[in-house]
């Protein structure tokens, strides 16, 4: 018989109103927990010696820096006829020289709070190397080689 009425302030739809507010307030607070990209943390990646609320989110940064470094250097390489183990050599030196002083001189952080160097130079690269060599090729064959 009420099936058909609806009634706003009832109990229930009090409830389901305050539950609602919450579940939508408490998604507000929530960080990204995935190593997702967030505006937060590009802001804190470009500021000198940023303060780093735990180990994931300082590393979560080197992490989408190197992926950045993989598309330019790709970028470059590809623009110049850069091929061969050189460009790979170049790549590694490059990469792994930038995030070295990134985190050393620009963050100014003590690598042992991240599990040495070798944890914080390890972050990312090899997705950042795939990033980096399917730029690279993609760009090279399409202004370097005749079709």
């Amino acid at each position: 018989m009420y099936e058909n009425h609806i009634y706003p302030n009832t109990l229930v739809d009090k409830i389901e109103t305050r539950v609602m507010s919450n579940k939508e307030r408490s998604r507000q607070d929530e960080k990204p927990s995935n190593g997702a990209l967030s505006m937060a943390l590009l802001a804190k990646a470009v500021k000198p010696e940023a303060e780093w609320e735990d180990k994931d989110e300082f590393l979560d940064a080197v992490y989408w820096l190197r992926q950045l470094m993989g598309v330019i250097q790709g970028l470059i390489w590809g623009l110049l006829p850069l091929k061969g183990f050189l460009g790979l050599v170049l790549f590694f030196v490059f990469n792994l020289g930038l995030i070295y002083l990134y985190y050393n001189t620009f963050q100014k952080v003590d690598d042992e709070d991240y599990g040495g160097p070798t944890e914080i130079l390890k972050e990312g690269t090899m997705t950042s190397f795939a990033t980096f060599l399917v730029t690279w090729i993609i760009l090279y064959s399409s202004l370097h080689t005749d079709l």
